[in-house]
């Protein structure tokens, strides 16, 4: 442990005072000397509580002190430049942490996967193993609620700031530190939620889209035969766009918006590792089908009403057929690449992450309750009804004509999880969280809104997720489920 905090100052808390150094020296926005001034402020301020000054006292004396700064406006403005030095003084700390992670921490100790090859060799619980990745999957859920969130182009800085750092590049490093000082950490226009989810996608573009092929490569070739292309390890969850609990913003449009944005994305990246691929697959028999890959990848990005878009399974015919004459012909010369991007369509397909729709409990009620007064497809005091007769109404419903209550997002919403399913593949947008369930009855309001939305029940290919978010709600949760379960299947209470 003592040998790990010395590591960490020595690369983080050491290198943080050095690039420090350089920081606040930076020209930042329009004014010089930013963090010099920050540094006085620091002091002036320590000193001022030591002897008991008020805030604003201290504020004042400071200014008066150091500063020329004697009107309100050009004060304010410098305090708010030492908020934004501070922003940027935690992502140069962000930085040098990520270049420092492997040094710091043993890459190979427990609950990594080079262990846990260590011990399947060692136990010789191969067998054990495939078995358990059978049945075994993980979901990574990017919410809409991020704790941390930076702009795309402070994100991109990190990223370079962070390699630049790990090469110990002085010059690099400066010259970044210099771009960070300059770029807005905000803009003047609140984001709306498609801009928060394009933001977010930064991720999944540059981090999980390598980072879960390089796991599922590593197992595959450390485990051969455990890793199959039908049952995947590794799922993206996206509530940005898809969640409305809460925000009135997100709409039906916001959602087919940002599903449309996913699909372009990961297209995006195929994209990129195919033209990669294309400076490597010189040889006689893939030069021509690699081609041929990357113009099918160019035509759905790029061209303006492409009704022929690619399929994930002509992607995938083409790069298995690109694999096997490697191997049949050209001794599995760049095999990995290949099955790189075999792997990465196989997890990602065209929808490369599940937008997630989630919608309180309550506005669920509040529409059919709407139904039942204005249209004939459940009874009229539906609201004065039992759960139980509730529960049968809503299984009897038929389908809302679709001119009706076409201002409503609900049905707008349940209607684009269609088009995204015929856009995106089932995966693109196949669950539906419903807040605050309470009863059997939120989950079937639900499941008949979706019914009166047009959908046939023997083709319903979306799970409808409960959250059951109080203490008592728990408690009775085996009792809503089993009831639940229990009507899906047999069709009464």
């Amino acid at each position: 442990m003592n040998n790990t905090l010395t590591e960490f100052k020595n690369l983080v808390g050491t290198k943080f005072e050095m690039y420090n150094s350089l920081f606040t020296s930076l020209p930042f926005q329009r004014i010089e000397k930013t963090g010099i001034l920050l540094s006085l402020f620091l002091l002036h301020s320590e000193d001022g509580f030591q002897n008991e000054k008020s805030p604003s006292e201290i504020v004042e004396s400071f200014f008066l002190q150091y500063t020329n700064y004697r009107n309100e406006k050009d004060q304010a403005d410098l305090l708010f430049r030492f908020i934004q030095y501070s922003e940027r003084q935690v992502v140069l700390f962000d930085a040098l942490e990520d270049a420092a992670f492997a040094s710091i921490h043993d890459m190979n100790g427990l609950g990594t996967l080079k262990q846990l090859q260590t011990e399947v060799i060692k136990k010789q619980t191969h067998k054990e193993l495939a078995e358990k990745l059978k049945e075994f999957s993980v979901r990574l859920v990017l919410t809409a609620h991020p704790n941390q969130f930076y702009p795309s182009e402070v994100l991109g800085i990190i990223h370079d700031l962070a390699k630049a750092l790990h090469g110990n590049d002085t010059i690099l490093v400066n010259t970044y530190l210099q771009q960070l000082g300059k770029t807005p950490f905000f803009k003047k226009k609140k984001p709306t939620p498609y801009d928060e989810a394009v933001n977010l996608m930064w991720f999944l573009e540059n981090v999980f889209y390598h980072s879960a092929a390089d796991i599922l490569l590593f197992l595959k070739n450390a485990f051969p035969g455990t890793i199959s292309e039908t049952h995947q390890l590794i799922r993206m969850g996206f509530w940005p766009g898809g969640d409305r609990d809460g925000n009135p913003f997100v709409t039906a449009d916001t959602t087919l918006r940002v599903a449309a944005e996913l699909k372009e994305s990961i297209i995006r990246s195929y994209y990129r590792d195919v033209r990669e691929l294309k400076r490597r697959l010189t040889f006689k028999g893939v030069d021509s089908l690699i081609g041929h890959l990357e113009r099918r990848l160019y035509e759905s990005l790029f061209t303006a009403g492409q009704k022929d878009d690619v399929a994930k399974e002509e992607i995938v015919t083409a790069v298995k057929e690109i694999r096997a004459i490697l191997i049949a012909d050209h001794g599995s010369l760049f095999l990995e690449k290949v099955d790189k991007l075999l792997i990465k369509v196989n997890l990602f397909g065209l929808f490369f992450a599940s937008v997630d729709i989630r919608q309180d409990s309550s506005a669920h009620e509040m529409l059919i309750l709407q139904l039942s007064e204005k249209s004939q497809v459940l009874p009229n005091n539906f609201g004065q009804l039992p759960d139980h007769e509730k529960i049968e109404a809503l299984e009897q419903a038929g389908e809302v004509p679709i001119g009706e209550f076409a201002d409503e997002d609900a049905f707008a919403t349940i209607r684009a999880i269609k088009r995204i399913q015929q856009n995106n593949g089932q995966e693109g947008c196949h669950r539906y969280i419903i807040s605050h369930t309470t009863s059997a009855f939120d989950l079937m309001a639900v499941y008949g809104l979706f019914i009166m939305a047009g959908w046939k029940k023997e083709n319903l290919t979306v799970d409808f997720v409960p959250l059951f978010e109080t203490i008592g709600d728990l408690r009775n949760a085996p009792s809503v489920m089993t009831v639940y379960t229990r009507i899906i299947r047999t069709g009464s209470i």
